[in-house]
């Protein structure tokens, strides 16, 4: 084991143990959980240690590098119709075979799974395309963000059923997960690498934020064209399986690993083949840089394989379980603590953030830090649990919350510096990843199904992930409000003394 995969397994160490405390917490005091359980969630624990710190070391040496040498490689033939075909092939490439995009798909009954999922995709190639696009054009991001969100809030509510806008939104959190993310945004960095101006720092961030709109308008096409309605739950959906001895967890794991593995290696065959045919066309990567990302997409596939298993097989019932205990006590009224302090550690256990935070620090030359952004979206994603939590035990309309919290963050635009305008909305799609679909979902759906019953999953637990996309796009901003007036005050009182200086000399 080198020593950076001994660093990377112990920073995923200290994301995922509070989780892990606070359901051993909880299962002790408020909601008791059956043994087979139980033993699934602490083999998941492991799983997801480890899973996380192989992927984060792989995302380093295999879809960072590629990602970026792909983009300042096509920014730099000049070519624009390259960019654009790029982009929308490789927007589809990445998104087709996202783990958490194939789960929301199969939640979805009313919907054909496979039309479900070109449909994302599609929306993710062609707002990856307006993305790059937009860098090379030096489109201001915020225009763009006011545009489309305004084009979303209109389908919803004048032409899309309200049974759908829940899902609509949710397909847009879960696009951007740990296979699409590393990639998009090393892309967007390789290709300000290029532009060489001061402003080409700001826009390397904004890819990920346009490519989570793209599935939110397409999903809301598909369910005008389909006129999708009255959509009900099906509650084996988040059936695992009841296991009560040692050998009954055994089984459910080799058939999780099974799974995955197949996912896992359908998500990254067509990336592993578009750089194969990126290397014999451009020759951009010599023979120990070849090897080393050969590694890197071995440990991104073990890693993954591992976070996934865990995740979906070790956290999901447990989820669902403690969803279903809080929902009985107190009128539900403990969901809204217990989902805040879930939220506020969660967000740290999502491989994505970890891509996001360390690309952020670099790209500000150590100027914004991974535990400030790690703080804004702690905060962020607390507050969206909070909400989802309390929508579940009153019933309110999702667009009550959606559309103040959208009209707040775009305001929030116009006075926050550009790039942590890109930052924050890139954010929200990242926060909202294996985690939310796997754990927090499931924990909604259980809720939602004791005090709501069946009939209203859709419209009151589905939502919680497009909260969890929203809080971070307004907690991230604030952040970078407060960083520009810190700065400024630097710099004012830096000037201060450069006149006391020159006074001094003066006299």
């Amino acid at each position: 084991m080198t020593n950076a995969l001994k660093d990377k397994i112990f920073e995923s160490l200290t994301s995922i143990l509070p989780i892990a405390l606070i359901v051993m917490g909880l299962s002790i005091i408020l909601t008791p959980l059956e043994t087979g359980t139980f033993v699934l969630f602490i083999v998941g624990v492991f799983l997801l240690i480890v899973g996380l710190g192989s992927f984060m070391l792989g995302a380093d040496m295999s879809m960072l590098v590629i990602g970026e040498k792909i983009g300042s490689t096509i920014t730099h033939s000049r070519k624009i119709w390259l960019i654009a075909l790029i982009s929308f092939v490789i927007g589809i490439i990445v998104t087709i075979a996202e783990p958490d995009l194939q789960i929301l798909a199969n939640q979805v009954s009313a919907v054909n799974n496979y039309l479900f999922i070109v449909t994302v995709a599609v929306g993710v190639g062609l707002f990856l395309m307006i993305a790059m696009l937009r860098i090379v054009f030096r489109v201001r991001l915020n225009i763009l963000l006011i545009v489309f969100y305004t084009l979303a809030f209109i389908l919803c509510i004048a032409f899309v059923p309200k049974d759908f806008w829940a899902v609509s939104f949710d397909s847009g959190g879960v696009t951007t997960g740990p296979m699409t993310v590393p990639f998009i945004m090393a892309l967007g960095v390789g290709v300000a690498s290029i532009r060489g101006d001061k402003h080409g720092q700001d826009d390397s961030f904004g890819l990920v934020a346009l490519s989570s709109i793209g599935p939110v308008i397409a999903v809301l096409i598909l369910g005008i064209t389909f006129h999708v309605s009255g959509l009900e739950y099906d509650m084996n959906a988040l059936h695992v399986g009841a296991v009560s001895d040692t050998q009954g967890v055994f089984m459910q794991y080799m058939h999780g690993f099974a799974d995955y593995a197949k996912e896992v290696g359908i998500a990254l065959s067509p990336i592993l083949a578009f750089f194969v045919l990126f290397q014999i066309v451009s020759r951009s990567f010599h023979k120990k840089q070849l090897f080393k990302i050969g590694f890197g997409f071995i440990y991104t596939f073990v890693g993954l394989v591992l976070f996934l298993t865990g995740a979906n097989v070790g956290f999901m019932p447990v989820g669902r379980e403690i969803g279903e205990a809080l929902a009985g006590l107190y009128g539900g009224w403990l969901l809204i603590p217990v989902g805040m302090l879930i939220g506020y550690f969660v967000v740290a256990a999502e491989p994505a953030v970890h891509v996001l935070n360390k690309q952020v620090e670099r790209m500000s030359a150590g100027g914004i830090t991974s535990a400030a952004m790690k703080k804004g979206l702690c905060i962020g994603v607390s507050i969206s649990l909070g909400l989802a939590m309390l929508r579940i035990i009153t019933g309110i309309n999702i667009m009550w919350i959606l559309i103040p919290g959208y009209v707040i963050a775009l305001v929030l635009t116009f006075f926050t510096p550009a790039l942590f305008t890109g930052i924050a909305f890139d954010s929200g799609g990242v926060a909202s990843g294996a985690m939310v679909s796997s754990f927090v979902l499931p924990m909604a759906i259980g809720a939602c199904n004791v005090l709501q019953g069946t009939g209203d999953i859709m419209t009151l637990a589905f939502g919680c992930v497009a909260f969890v996309a929203l809080t971070p796009l307004i907690s991230i901003q604030i952040l970078g409000i407060h960083y520009k007036h810190k700065t400024y005050r630097i710099k004012r009182n830096f000037l201060h003394v450069e006149d006391k200086i020159l006074e001094y000399e003066v006299e």
